[in-house]
């Protein structure tokens, strides 16, 4: 909070430029990666994954998606909208995906341009398996990654799995505002960018105009970003690198598994099974009697506490429960536990 209010520095201020290096440096960090071309978005996840995905693809290229949730299917939605032409490979709600499955699609199309994933799929508490798709990096198709809800959760690893591209979000678990999406790009992204036959569809979002005004020499003006988000991000990875990526991973594994010990004690089914069960975002379906839009409105209005509600078949059935960032508290499990034992016995 402290960052935003610190002044306002201009897009080309040289303390700006600085702000955005320092940033990147410890993105790549927190990204597991070494790319240069790693940057601070402005906009939100969706950004990132529309910047990818409209700087990677051109019209007619084949784009797989792996598919098992709300945000899979978003991925296969902006694909189309950019002209790509999207084969999806499906797993079911509250399962994984198969990793072989998407390396067998890409075996038999290997002109595919990208296989693109959801890390941890938000819509239902699971974690996709993405080191085996390392293999990819032997053919001539990128790898995509949605990292929006799993950076700073749980282990992500650009380089040691192969990936490609990825993006993520900063109100999750990095701790920030919303408002910034960080991206990095592997060298073989870069080239593919560069080798394009027409102009990336989006301006705002091209990622070579972004990397031109980010790190080029001189910096090419693009848009006016906001320094006071930046700030603030920057502040929210020292907060997370001053506590070790291996802490922070294990606090929110120690917290997230133990509200999910307790929720079916209060007649909660857990909706993803325990083995690919996302720790900082837990899916499950509400017990018998308890109203999804009453018990949530109570929590909001009374204890001042936001539950997400249920996509997909968990609409109107089910919540999606964050324990993430600075939220991933022991503190914050003992007040939700209590509160929902006193909306559901008024």
């Amino acid at each position: 909070m402290e960052a935003l209010t610190r002044p306002v520095l201009g897009h080309l201020d040289p303390e700006y430029l600085a702000l955005v290096a320092d940033t990147a440096k410890r993105l790549r960090t927190v990204f597991g990666t070494r790319n240069r071309l790693t940057l601070p978005v402005s906009g939100t996840g969706s950004a990132g994954m529309e910047a990818c995905l409209a700087s990677l693809l051109e019209p007619d290229d084949l784009v797989i998606v792996g598919v098992n949730g709300y945000f899979g299917e978003r991925l296969c939605e902006v694909a189309r909208r950019v002209g790509a032409q999207v084969q999806a490979v499906h797993a079911p709600w509250g399962r994984p995906l198969d990793p072989e499955q998407l390396l067998d699609a890409q075996r038999q199309t290997p002109h595919a341009r990208l296989v693109a994933v959801v890390h941890a799929e938000t819509s239902t508490g699971v974690r996709n398996h993405i080191a085996p798709l390392r293999e990819l990096q032997d053919t001539d198709t990128l790898l995509l990654l949605d990292a929006v809800t799993s950076l700073g959760g749980i282990p992500v690893e650009v380089d040691a799995w192969g990936v490609d591209a990825c993006y993520s979000a900063t109100q999750k678990c990095l701790g920030a505002p919303s408002g910034i999406a960080p991206v990095t790009l592997s060298e073989r992204a870069v080239q593919r960018i560069r080798g394009r036959e027409r102009p990336v569809c989006s301006f705002y979002l091209d990622l070579s105009l972004l990397d031109a005004y980010y790190q080029g020499d001189p910096p090419r003006y693009h848009h006016t970003a906001s320094s006071t988000l930046l700030s603030s991000v920057h502040a929210g990875l020292g907060r997370l690198l001053a506590e070790g990526l291996p802490a922070v991973w294990e606090r929110h594994a120690r917290v997230g598994e133990r509200l999910q010990a307790a929720l079916p004690e209060l007649g909660f089914e857990l909706f993803a099974e325990q083995v690919h069960r996302l720790p900082q975002l837990t899916t499950a379906r509400l017990p018998d009697g308890l109203s999804d839009a009453a018990a949530r409105k109570a929590l909001q209005e009374d204890f001042s506490i936001e539950v997400g509600s249920g996509l997909g078949p968990l609409a109107g059935t089910g919540w999606r429960i964050g324990l993430m960032g600075h939220n991933a508290q022991d503190r914050a499990v003992t007040t939700l536990l209590a509160t929902i034992k006193a909306v559901d016995n008024p």
